[in-house]
């Protein structure tokens, strides 16, 4: 049996400017079964190379998608990258079964409270109804979503704060989860 590998797709515009998704990227790093793929690094034309990226995919388990939340989204890079990489005949469709059974791990940061998102709050919807579409999509990929590891008011998160939600994105990553018998 082959050992559980884990692929974390960042996708921030700049990360060498980042606070959160950097320092949460460095935590990670030296993880043994994770391969961290900087997106705008790896793209900075956005000319993604889908057949590479489908072969990272196929040769993993568990996606991580690490990002800001961008106006209630993905950051451009991510969305840019699921339009060229999630095609008929790969991730759905007729043939389209390689990301099957794989796991979707959402780690994502908000500049706003948790209590902003919610019906009351200034946002008005939930944070479960904002990412539906990202639901949607693993949905239709056959991938099983994994409960989101969500940051928020990350603006505002002093040094001891970022430091524990590090070690629980380092806990989420090492543990292997129960369906991952590949």
């Amino acid at each position: 049996m082959t050992p559980h590998r884990t692929l974390v797709l960042v996708a921030h515009p700049d990360l060498e400017s980042s606070r959160i998704t950097a320092h949460l990227t460095a935590a990670i790093k030296d993880m043994e079964h994770v391969t961290v793929h900087d997106l705008s690094a790896a793209y900075p034309d956005r000319r993604i190379d889908a057949a590479r990226e489908q072969e990272l995919l196929r040769t993993h388990d568990t996606i991580v998608w690490s990002f800001p939340w961008h106006w209630y989204s993905v950051p451009g890079v991510l969305k840019e990258w699921m339009d060229q990489v999630l095609t008929y005949g790969f991730a759905y469709g007729t043939g389209g079964d390689a990301l099957q059974g794989k796991r979707l791990q959402l780690v994502l940061s908000t500049g706003g409270p948790e209590a902003s998102y919610a019906a009351a709050g200034y946002n008005r919807f939930t944070m479960d109804e904002l990412l539906r579409p990202l639901d949607a999509t693993a949905h239709l990929c056959g991938l099983e979503m994994a409960e989101p590891l969500i940051l928020h008011s990350a603006h505002g998160v002093d040094a001891d704060g970022l430091e524990r939600h590090a070690a629980r994105y380092r806990e989420l990553l090492s543990v292997v989860p129960a369906a991952a018998g590949r």
